[in-house]
C-alpha cells in the first residue's frame, strides 16, 4: 500500500477523467489526498473525498499563488491564478468536514516575485495569510501542508516565532515538495514536520543528501500531480498511480526494500493525517 499525500485531481487538468484516475489508484492499493489551492479547488477536493468511502481525502487552503492575479507556466501547464482574499470563516466551515485531514496547501512562494517596489508588500500579504491559516489549523486541530519555494529562511523564522507566541504548540504536518537543504530539513523535523518528496527525485540528484540524512520515519511520498511526473513517465500527465516511482527511488537512495518504504511512509501518512 502507498499513500500519495499531495495530489490535485481536483484541478481542471482532470475534468474529463478524474474518477477514472482515482479508481486506477484505489485499484492499485494507493490512497490519496486531494489538496486545494484556493476555495473552488478546495471545495472540489471535499466533493471528491465524499464520493469514495475509503482512500480519498481532502485538504483545504489558499496557496500563495492565488493572492494575486498572474499567469504561471509550469512544466507545460498554464495556470491563471486568482486574487482571492482569505475568508477565515468560509474555509473553517469547509474544513470541518470529517474527510478534510489538513489545511493546505499554504505557505510562502517568492520564486516568481518581480524585483519591484511592490515585492515587499506581496511578501507581507503572503505571511499574513499564512499565519491566519496556521491559526485555523490549530483551532480545528488539523495537520498543515506547507508549500515553500525560495523562502525557507522566512518560513523557519515565522514558524519558530509563531510557535513561541502560542505556547510551544507541537506542529503536525508536512513540508511538501521539499526544496531546501538537509540542514533546513533537520530544523523542520525538530519542529515536528515530515518531509515530502515527489517525482523530482527521479530525474534530479539535488535532494539525494536530504533523503539520506532524513530518517524514513520522517518521510512522506507524493506526486503533486498533474505536475512533476516521475521517470519513466516524463512528458505525460502525472497521477497518483505514479507515486510508486517516488517510493522506488527513495528505496534505491537509502538502500532499502520497496516494501520497507511503502510500509513506513504509509504509517507516517496515517499518523500525520489521522487516517
Amino acid at each position: 500500500m502507498f499513500i500519495d499525500t499531495h495530489a490535485h485531481i481536483n484541478f481542471q487538468d482532470y475534468k474529463d477523467d478524474a474518477n477514472e484516475v482515482i479508481k486506477r489508484a484505489l485499484e492499485n492499493d494507493i490512497w490519496l489526498i486531494n489538496v486545494g489551492a484556493e476555495f473552488e479547488t478546495s471545495k472540489r477536493a471535499v466533493e471528491y473525498s465524499q464520493k469514495y468511502p475509503q482512500g480519498v481525502f481532502a485538504a483545504v487552503g489558499l496557496h500563495p499563488f492565488h493572492l494575486q492575479e498572474q499567469k504561471i507556466k509550469e512544466e507545460g501547464f498554464e495556470v491563471i491564478t486568482k486574487a482571492e482574499r482569505f475568508d477565515y470563516e468560509k474555509y473553517k466551515a469547509l474544513a470541518q468536514n470529517p474527510k478534510v485531514v489538513a489545511i493546505g496547501e499554504i505557505g510562502l512562494d517568492y520564486y516568481r516575485m518581480e524585483q519591484s517596489a511592490n515585492r515587499q508588500a506581496q511578501i507581507e500579504i503572503q505571511k499574513q495569510v499564512f499565519l491566519k491559516q496556521l491559526e485555523l489549523a490549530r483551532e480545528l486541530n488539523k495537520a498543515v501542508i506547507i508549500h515553500c519555494r525560495n523562502a525557507h529562511n522566512d518560513l523557519l523564522n515565522i514558524l519558530t516565532n509563531w510557535r513561541l507566541e502560542i505556547g510551544n504548540w507541537k506542529f503536525n504536518g508536512v513540508i511538501h515538495s521539499f526544496s531546501g537543504n538537509y540542514k533546513q530539513a533537520r530544523q523542520y523535523r525538530q519542529m515536528g514536520f515530515k518531509i515530502a518528496f515527489n517525482g523530482i527525485i527521479t530525474f534530479a540528484r539535488d535532494y539525494d543528501k536530504v533523503i539520506l540524512d532524513t530518517p524514513l520515519e520522517d518521510i512522506l511520498i507524493e506526486t503533486d500531480c498533474p505536475y512533476l511526473t516521475p521517470v519513466p513517465y516524463r512528458g505525460q500527465r502525472n497521477e497518483p498511480l505514479y507515486v510508486i516511482e517516488v517510493a522506488k527511488k527513495i528505496a534505491e537512495i537509502k538502500n532499502l526494500s520497496l516494501e520497507e518504504v511503502a510500509q513506513q511512509t504509509t504509517l507516517n501518512a496515517k499518523e500525520v493525517f489521522d487516517l
